[in-house]
């Protein structure tokens, strides 16, 4: 066979490949969708308090692309059995179901659903020392106060921010908060991806005790045939998101993202982390950076195992290890139908709350002298993973090293030493230690453009209003 010939063969079996993929792919996008809808309105119903309505809209308008298919979407909240029903065009039913306080919601997908019981919290005394009273603390100073007007105002109304709540703790004290109608100090807010960065700190606390190893390989059974290549995969490059498993990615959520496999594990299927373990190898460990989900799903899988093997088990070592020691008493984490945590964005928590994590990490993984993470986890959760061009480290976004993402923010007025969870359409938990300072931002914004959600703004106008004598890039 000339090599003409041979090469068109290829070259036709491989577009043909591609387009059977892309087609099954395809069939997915109804159900990614209506399931995506089902989550958030249910969990943002029955843990957030929030007027359904109000989610719906907000959320949609939030995601690109969602805005062309939001009016064929269909959904129905049965407050008697708190479940939320979704579909699209008629088709592509989803249907989320409150399992209850402290669990939030799951996706029921007919079948076989685990059965989680939680014993009732303690409530022990934090040793985290308070960070506010009981009532909302105005802004200290009138730039403060500006600085607050200027994030919840809606310059460009096409776009909306949305914005949910913003605190802002200096010297570990709240000095400013603000919150949108219906939403309050003890509200829970859903943190989309900044739910990797406590998962993340939940695997440090196991590193500390010994119980999970940072640079060996990780006991997946699946993983441990002799010819396996994930056999090397390691927490840390979980953490990273450099373990090389086929999944796609989760770096932009939009409707064409729905085409994604790991949105297929996240709202297609039963067992989040049977899925996620069963992807073949798309690169060596440690070789390429490809942030998605699959990778923290598979880490608070592991924490599962470390902590018994159940999900409540799962649940009252977190409560006890980190959310009771830095009082953070409203929070809610969220399993799928077989147990597994919805690891990568399905935790809520109040805006303080998600401020008592960042101040943790500003403390360098202590609260009231007691060591929680382990020494170096802070500095070692900051430093740049190769690659990655958004700018990440273990858990975390950072500044520090030369990615794109990390020299985009300093010359829009962020230090280098900041780093932060972050989580999809506007939630941020931002760090800056040379500054002794937390901010917390929680809405429903466009991720594009860029500055849509005015969190540049706000990082510059509350530096300028806190006395900082660093240079502020672009102030105005």
């Amino acid at each position: 066979m000339k090599r003409r010939n041979l090469i068109l063969i290829l070259a036709t079996t491989t577009a043909l490949s591609a387009l059977a993929l892309s087609a099954a792919r395809a069939r997915d996008v109804p159900k990614v969708a209506t399931g995506f809808v089902a989550s958030v309105v249910c969990t943002e119903t029955f843990v957030s308090g929030l007027d359904p309505d109000r989610v719906f809209a907000e959320t949609t308008s939030a995601m690109p692309g969602a805005g062309l298919i939001s009016w064929a979407l269909d959904y129905r909240v049965d407050r008697a059995r708190k479940d939320v029903t979704v579909t699209l065009f008629g088709l592509g039913r989803s249907h989320a179901v409150y399992r209850g306080e402290g669990l939030g919601c799951y996706l029921d997908h007919g079948s076989a659903v685990a059965d989680i019981a939680l014993a009732p919290s303690e409530a022990k005394p934090a040793v985290l020392p308070d960070i506010a009273g009981r009532a909302i603390v105005e802004p200290q100073v009138p730039q403060l106060a500006a600085a607050l007007d200027r994030a919840f105002a809606e310059p460009d109304r096409s776009t909306p921010r949305n914005t949910r709540a913003i605190v802002v703790l200096k010297d570990g004290r709240v000095v400013a908060e603000r919150y949108a109608d219906g939403i309050g100090i003890d509200t829970p807010l859903l943190g989309f991806s900044a739910t990797k960065s406590v998962i993340s700190a939940l695997a440090g606390i196991l590193v500390r005790k010994r119980a999970m190893k940072l640079h060996e390989p990780v006991p997946i059974a699946a993983w441990q045939g002799a010819d396996d290549p994930r056999r090397a995969i390691t927490l840390d490059h979980l953490l990273r998101h450099t373990a090389g498993l086929n999944l796609g990615s989760s770096l932009q959520a939009s409707l064409l993202s729905a085409l994604e496999p790991v949105n297929r594990m996240k709202f297609m299927e039963p067992d989040m982390a049977t899925y996620a373990v069963s992807m073949p190898p798309e690169s060596v460990p440690g070789a390429a950076w490809n942030y998605h989900d699959g990778n923290t799903v598979i880490v608070a899988h592991l924490i599962r195992q470390a902590t018994g093997g159940g999900a409540a088990n799962m649940m009252g070592f977190a409560r006890q290890e980190l959310f009771e020691p830095l009082g953070m008493r409203h929070v809610t984490l969220e399993f799928d139908a077989s147990g597994n945590a919805e690891a990568s964005s399905q935790l809520l928590a109040s805006a303080r709350d998600w401020a008592r994590f960042g101040q943790l990490y500003l403390n360098d993984g202590t609260a009231g002298g007691k060591r929680i993470l382990p020494e170096g986890w802070v500095k070692y959760s900051a430093t740049p993973t190769p690659n990655a061009w958004v700018g990440q480290g273990a858990g975390f976004w950072t500044n520090l090293g030369e990615s794109f993402g990390a020299t985009y923010r300093i010359e829009r007025g962020w230090p280098r030493d900041a780093f932060f969870a972050k989580g999809t359409i506007g939630q941020y938990v931002i760090i800056i230690p040379s500054e002794r300072l937390v901010i917390v931002r929680l809405g429903r914004s466009p991720n594009s453009p860029p500055e849509g959600d005015g969190v540049f703004d706000l990082v510059r106008d509350v530096l300028a209003a806190t006395g900082s004598k660093a240079k502020v890039a672009g102030a105005n």
